[in-house]
């Protein structure tokens, strides 16, 4: 587990990701990926550790539906919470019951991989560094790379769990760590595109997934189609990030 001080990390980025001096957009050097509705859906396992969680704290309202979560992708938990729960918005225990279950649980139930994905990103990490980047809780990365075994293919991740600063901080954080010249953040909503503009990175939609994104630079209706990217084609001469 990481361990951040989140007051007192500052953050910086210098980033170009525009057009090189004859007008060609360059190719990128690493992809940072979103986890739901850009990888995965896991919505449905999501509400049953949502209804345990209430149940055992003796809360009462009516079972979490999926579509309910879905609205709610790509916020922060406590935002999730103060929505769901607002009783609990700022309740510790709650949160840290609502952690542990799902700590717990999703190794069992899983979610489900979108087609391409495990072939795609095998071949993307084959000539591009690829990252993770979600709001999701602390263990929350840990379970998905873990239950899909994609582990291998990443060389970093982020959550907001592990560090309490929001989306674009974090971007920046592994692009910092990693001297990343030309990242490319990719999700599926208007936070994800929000996070990636203010972090000085691109944005490639995934409008397969749960939300939309404003004036994306890219946008791909299925994971695969990300492969076909000008920014992902692999220079015959050079690879780069490796």
């Amino acid at each position: 587990m990481h361990s951040f001080q989140a007051k007192t990390i500052m953050v910086t980025a210098n980033i170009d990701i525009h057009s090189n001096t004859d007008g060609l957009q360059r190719q990128c050097d690493s992809l940072i990926f979103d986890m739901d509705g850009t990888l995965w859906d896991a919505v449905d396992s999501y509400t049953q550790i949502w209804d345990k969680t209430i149940a055992e704290y003796g809360g009462q309202r009516e079972p979490v539906s999926r579509h309910e979560l879905i609205s709610l992708m790509g916020r922060h938990l406590e935002d999730i919470t103060a929505i769901l729960m607002p009783q609990y918005k700022e309740d510790k225990t709650f949160l840290e019951l609502l952690d542990h279950n799902e700590r717990q649980m999703m190794p069992v139930l899983g979610g489900h991989l979108y087609d391409g994905v495990k072939e795609g990103l095998a071949r993307l990490a084959e000539s591009h560094r690829l990252f993770m980047v979600s709001n999701c809780g602390s263990y929350g990365l840990d379970n998905f790379l873990n239950v899909t075994g994609l582990r291998p293919f990443f060389t970093d991740s982020l959550s907001h769990g592990q560090t309490l600063l929001p989306k674009h901080d974090n971007i920046r954080l592994l692009v910092e760590k990693h001297h990343l010249k030309c990242p490319y953040y990719v999700g599926d909503t208007q936070t994800d595109g929000i996070a990636a503009r203010r972090a000085g990175v691109g944005i490639v939609w995934c409008s397969y997934g749960f939300g939309t994104v404003e004036e994306p630079d890219f946008t791909i209706s299925t994971f695969s189609e990300l492969l076909n990217l000008p920014i992902t084609q692999v220079d015959t001469h050079t690879k780069t990030g490796l």
